[in-house]
Order: structure tokens, then C-alpha cells, then sequence
């Protein structure tokens, strides 16, 4: 039988010196706060843990120094009555190593760029830093974010935290891992087609892709600028809450909304199709919602997959020759995009760059210009059109079709109930559109398949209803709960 619920929603203050570990991103600012735990103490226990569990090989570089001398600062601040501004006082958190942070390198997972190490930070890390943050590390990728497997073959493949001989999904798989296993309470990836959700969704934790445009991109090794965004990952919705609040400037507190009265659309385009064992959980997911109170509307949707194909892969692959070359010079890198391609390790991305990004396969200006101008804006159409004339607050579908796959040999294809399919686009079915539209997408957990693996449910909301959908994935956590932790958590 499948697990449906889940534990706890938090470890509180009171539990911080038993297991400084188990705090969560509100929970660490909390006890920090109350004295219940100092920082230096809280950063020693993460980059212990860390250490110990260096084979799920979640960073690509640990700053334990800086981050303790971080810590002390932090701890004499608060000794000093210099905290109230600042929400994240003394909080380490992990950043995924394309986005930028001052002083320590941001490799992108890539070998040609192991030794970029920048003097200014991107814009989305001085937010979280000037809350009192402290950067605890940076975290591994699947190869400049061109995958979800987090199967680099420069820096290593990431292990998924409840099960080691499992993907930990990705692009953001180092800090899906890191969350979930205890050795950071929270942290940033970056999302273009999925790349936060489908690592929170395979490591049990929950995961936001802000409307595009909310956060600010600077400062990330992109793919593509129309597409790429920041996402925060924790393991409750509530330190998303929080995360989001700072970086835009919001309130860092939401109220949950009444379940009953949401209206949630179902497309069977998202909905159909899964493994028997997300199946399971699925089911059991939506009764629960409906018992709650929350309607469940099905709705067509049936242009979604057809669009969403002439969008995604012709902005990224047009795109990312146009801004990578710009961000390798805006930052100054001293690497051109000749040098990123042909230092390439990992086959997949190599495959990608030595054909269509350097190659003689580049992407038609034509076919750019058709997704951005026609196809692009009829997708946007049909969301907008679908959302207002059911009524909806949000669309609901598992954020995966799959749970974890083997983290060896599943690069190509994976196994979905006897059949071997595409990995990519298998994993990417549900969580591309809503990325090419530009609309807010929440993962969250809702149970265990009979394996042990985490499956997650995606909300994804009108534009710009980030909040909203905050607000609903507060009320569902509160149904669902949170999963038990993985072993490692506790280790």
C-alpha cells in the first residue's frame, strides 16, 4: 500500500539542540532568534552532515569556513539586538552553482567554467543575504542545466536522498538532495522547463517556479532569458512562503486558504498516463482533496502538448546561442561559447552543444520567431482562456509521471510500466508547458510509492497568482503533511 500521508509539518525551535538538522528554513530562523540555537551551531551540524554524506555528492563546493565566520557575525548581531529587518538572520541555505555568488566559483556544472569565481553576486543571492542568509555552499547540476537526471559526468552524478541508487531529478538535483537529506533547510535552483519541481517533486520536498519575470535572472548561467527563472526548494510550503516573501519583497507570511470552495482544473493531457505506483498515490491524493472540500474540474485542454512542442525546444536551443555568449562576457568569465561547448563532459549536453548550439544545427531565426510570436502567445491564450472560463484557481496533476529513476543508466531512457520512453521527455510531459507559458508552478509532496519514493502534485496558477498559490499549497500541506525524512536525514 502507498503512503498518503505524511509526518510533522516542521521541527520546531524547541527541537533545534537535540537536531539542529531537522529546522526548517522558518524553524532555523525562529530558534536562531530565540536562543534556542546559534548559528555557528546550526552551520557546524549542516556541513558535518554534509560531509558524512558526501557520497549523495549534492555540492560541487562546501564554504564551511566562510559560512561559520558567517554564523559568528550573524550571532554577534543578534547579541547586538541587530536582527529585526532581518528575516534570515544566521539561516544557511545552498545555492544551485549556476547562479552566481561572490567569491566562490559558479561552475554551472561545466568544466570550462570550474574556475569563474566572480566579486558580485546575482541579484536574487544579495536579496536572500541582505535578509541575514548565509550561503552555506553550492550545489550540483546536471551539466549547465541541460537535463533532469543531475548525471554529470564532470562533477558527478547526485544520488536521490531517500534512496542512493536513485536520480535525484534535476537541472536542480544537488539542492533537491540537500534539502530533503538534512544538510541545508533550503536553498535556490533555477527552473526552465521543470528544473526546480522535478527535483522537489523525486526528493519529497516542495518547490516554487515564480511567474516569470517576479524574480530577477541576472547573475544565473542561462539557457534561455525568456524561459530561466530562480525557484526556491525547502521542504515546507511555508519556507517558500518566506523565501518568496524576501526576494520579492512580499509579506513573509501567508494565511492558508479554505480548501473547500477551490476549484482545480483536471486535464487529462497531464493526468493520464502515469506509472501505476504514482497512479496510486495519485488517487489517493485527489480523494482526499475532494473530501476536503476542493472541486475538481475536468477540463480540455486539447492543443496544450501540440503547442508546447513548437515553443520549448526553439527558444532554448535559439536562445541559449544569443545569452549564454552575453552572460559569459557580462560576468566576465574569459570563456567564450566556443571553449563552454568543447569542454563539455557529460554526452547528453555534449550531443545538445556539438549539434545545435556550435554545431551546423542551430535553430532557424524563422522557427524563434514562429514560437515567440505565434505559438508562444496561443499557448498563453489558451491558459488564460482556460483558467477564466472554469473559473479555476489552478490546474492540479502529479508534477512527475514517474517516481526517481535508477541514477545509472537512465540517461536516455527509463522504464514507465515495461516500456523503455525518452527520460527527458518523459519527465519534462507535465512541468514544460506551464514554463513556456510563464506561469507559477508549486510542487509539494503527498505521499510514497510502495518502493519509498516521494511523488509530488503541481498546482500551476493564472499568471502573477503566485501568492494564491502559495496560499492553497499552505492549506494542502496542512492536508497531506509532510513526508517522514529519509534515513540519511538522521544520520
Amino acid at each position: 500500500m502507498a503512503v498518503a500521508l505524511g509526518a510533522g509539518l516542521a521541527a520546531t525551535p524547541a527541537a533545534a539542540q537535540d537536531d539542529p538538522r531537522s529546522l526548517t528554513v522558518r524553524g532555523a530562523a525562529d530558534a536562531i532568534r530565540s536562543g534556542q540555537v546559534t548559528s555557528v551551531e546550526l552551520v557546524e551540524a549542516l556541513a558535518a552532515a554534509a560531509e558524512t554524506h558526501s557520497d549523495l555528492n549534492a555540492f560541487i563546493t562546501l564554504d564551511a569556513q566562510a559560512a561559520g565566520e558567517a554564523a559568528a557575525d550573524a550571532d554577534e548581531r543578534l547579541a547586538r539586538d541587530e536582527a529585526a529587518d532581518k528575516p534570515l538572520l544566521g539561516v544557511p541555505l545552498v545555492f544551485k552553482d549556476n547562479i552566481v555568488v561572490s567569491g566562490l566559483p559558479t561552475t554551472g556544472g561545466t568544466p570550462a567554467l570550474k574556475d569563474f569565481v566572480s566579486d558580485a553576486s546575482a541579484p536574487v543571492v544579495e536579496r536572500l543575504q541582505a535578509a541575514g542568509a548565509i550561503v552555506l555552499g553550492k550545489t550540483n547540476l546536471h551539466e549547465l542545466a541541460f537535463g533532469i537526471t543531475s548525471d554529470n559526468a564532470a562533477f558527478g552524478a547526485v544520488a536521490n536522498a531517500y534512496d542512493a541508487s536513485r536520480s535525484a531529478g534535476g537541472s536542480s538535483g544537488g539542492t533537491g538532495a540537500a534539502v530533503a537529506a538534512h544538510l541545508a533547510p533550503g536553498g535556490l535552483g533555477t527552473d526552465t522547463g521543470g528544473s526546480v519541481r522535478i527535483p522537489a517533486a523525486l526528493n519529497g520536498i516542495a518547490g516554487l517556479r515564480p511567474s516569470m519575470g517576479r524574480y530577477p535572472a541576472s547573475g544565473v548561467v542561462p539557457i534561455a532569458s525568456t524561459r530561466d527563472t530562480p525557484g526556491p526548494l525547502a521542504r515546507t510550503v511555508d519556507d517558500l512562503v518566506l523565501l518568496d516573501g524576501v526576494i520579492t519583497a512580499s509579506p513573509t507570511r501567508l494565511e492558508a486558504a479554505p480548501l473547500d470552495g477551490v476549484r482545480l482544473g483536471v486535464v487529462e493531457a497531464f493526468t493520464g498516463g502515469l506509472s501505476a505506483e504514482v497512479q496510486t498515490v495519485w488517487d489517493a491524493a485527489t480523494a482526499k482533496l475532494q473530501e476536503a472540500g476542493v472541486t475538481l474540474v475536468p477540463v480540455e485542454m486539447p492543443e496544450v502538448m501540440a503547442l508546447n512542442e513548437k515553443i520549448g525546444f526553439p527558444i532554448a536551443l535559439y536562445e541559449v546561442g544569443r545569452d549564454l555568449p552575453a552572460f559569459l562576457d557580462e560576468w566576465k568569465t574569459g570563456v567564450s561559447l566556443q571553449q563552454v561547448a568543447d569542454g563539455v563532459a557529460s554526452p547528453d549536453v555534449q550531443f545538445v552543444f556539438g549539434n545545435f548550439v556550435v554545431g551546423d544545427k542551430t535553430m532557424p531565426l524563422e522557427a524563434y520567431e514562429a514560437a515567440m510570436g505565434t505559438f508562444r502567445p496561443q499557448l498563453q491564450a489558451l491558459y488564460a482562456e482556460t483558467f477564466a472560463e472554469n473559473r479555476l484557481d489552478a490546474l492540479v496533476f502529479p508534477t512527475t509521471i514517474l517516481a526517481a529513476p535508477p541514477k545509472e543508466g537512465s540517461g536516455e531512457t527509463v522504464e514507465l510500466d515495461g516500456q523503455q520512453v525518452p527520460t527527458f521527455q518523459t519527465f519534462i510531459r507535465n512541468t514544460d508547458p506551464g514554463s513556456n507559458a510563464g506561469i507559477p508552478g508549486l510542487s509539494l509532496p503527498i505521499g510514497l510509492t510502495e518502493a519509498g519514493l516521494p511523488v509530488g502534485l503541481e498546482l500551476d496558477g493564472p499568471i502573477f497568482t503566485d501568492r494564491r498559490l502559495l496560499a492553497i499549497g499552505l492549506a494542502m500541506e496542512e492536508l497531506f503533511g509532510t513526508l517522514p525524512p529519509p534515513a540519511v536525514a538522521s544520520e
